[in-house]
């Protein structure tokens, strides 16, 4: 019953998420900043009363350990964020970030000196073709529609050029970000919690450095059109409304997996998340009339195909029905 609950709590928060970040995100892209330090507050004010109880609790992990892991966690969520300002459309976003996993196996190589076996290295192909695919789909797409003249069209797949560059950089960021706090739980133990709070207080002092951004998508925010809240009865802007739906959606979305990881298996949770994902694209593809060709399908099915490989999903799946045990190390 908590194991159903808990991806009840995934999906409904992690897909509305989506819905409610790409309403804001298609009135002003460039209203990332304003919405990571709203999410970052809400998650760090919550922490701070309930997980270190209002700071009287010492954290298990040094705080200088934490200080090097936020500064690569912010430096991603920013990038992330700001790159839907170089006409990456939010599928194709959503798509090029699950291709964490070929970031996660190249740093792995290199940094862990870690050796895969080859059902492993072939999914991370499938991800990589996938992704090339979805990629080269949507250059195509910005030079259709944005290249007025040859110079426009030039201009603006630069733009998306330099926005993917940036997504690239976020993901082996991000990859990186995930060994450090691979090592980090090897030696103090998890304190997932105690994680996510740090990982969202200690940033917050960086936001002044975008707190002229951050204020002028406040004043953007405020001057759109006023919409009535149901029970309450009062009008507000309609994006400040969809800001609040985010936050609380992702605080939902993040607590579900956390939840999750408590009640199942490692394989089970990445299995959710990435169902979750593929839920996700289709609401935004279907909701939001996304353009998405049939190469755009072809080579997402083949992402999330790689992915799943990875997972050893097929494997895990036989092995009850033929009555064998499920290798625990493997999950």
């Amino acid at each position: 019953m908590n194991t159903l609950f808990a991806i009840a709590l995934v999906f409904v928060g992690c897909c509305s998420n989506v819905v409610f970040l790409e309403l804001l995100v298609r009135d002003f892209p460039g209203c990332g900043n304003i919405v990571t330090f709203a999410q970052f507050a809400f998650i760090a004010l919550e922490g701070f009363i309930f997980e270190t109880d209002f700071g009287r609790k010492k954290p298990h992990i040094p705080l200088s350990n934490y200080v090097i892991m936020v500064t690569m966690f912010f430096t991603v969520s920013v990038i992330n964020n700001y790159a839907l300002n170089f006409n990456i459309a939010m599928p194709l976003h959503m798509i090029f970030r699950s291709g964490s996993l070929i970031a996660n196996m190249i740093l792995g190589i290199i940094i862990l000196k870690k050796r895969y076996s080859a059902n492993k290295y072939l999914s991370i192909v499938l991800v990589s073709v996938g992704i090339f695919i979805c990629t080269i789909m949507s250059a195509k797409q910005v030079n259709a529609e944005k290249g007025a003249t040859e110079e426009d069209g030039f201009y603006a797949f630069m733009h998306w050029l330099l926005g993917i560059a940036m997504l690239t950089f976020a993901l082996l960021m991000s990859a990186r970000m995930g060994i450090f706090q691979e090592t980090l739980y090897k030696e103090y133990g998890k304190h997932s919690k105690e994680a996510l709070f740090y990982n969202h207080f200690l940033p917050l002092p960086g936001f002044l450095l975008l707190s002229t951004d951050i204020y002028k998508h406040t004043v953007l925010f405020s001057q759109s059109s006023p919409v009535e809240v149901p029970l309450i009865g009062l009008s507000v802007p309609v994006l400040w409304l969809y800001l609040l739906m985010n936050i609380v959606t992702q605080y939902v979305c993040i607590r579900g997996v956390f939840f999750l990881t408590t009640e199942c298996a490692s394989l089970t949770v990445t299995l959710v998340v990435t169902l979750r994902k593929f839920l996700s694209l289709i609401i935004s593809i279907l909701y939001f009339h996304n353009p998405f060709t049939a190469w755009h399908w072809f080579g997402t099915a083949v992402v999330f195909l790689g992915t799943l490989l990875y997972t050893e999903v097929w494997s895990s799946v036989r092995a009850p029905m033929k009555g064998e045990k499920v290798d625990k190390k493997a999950e």
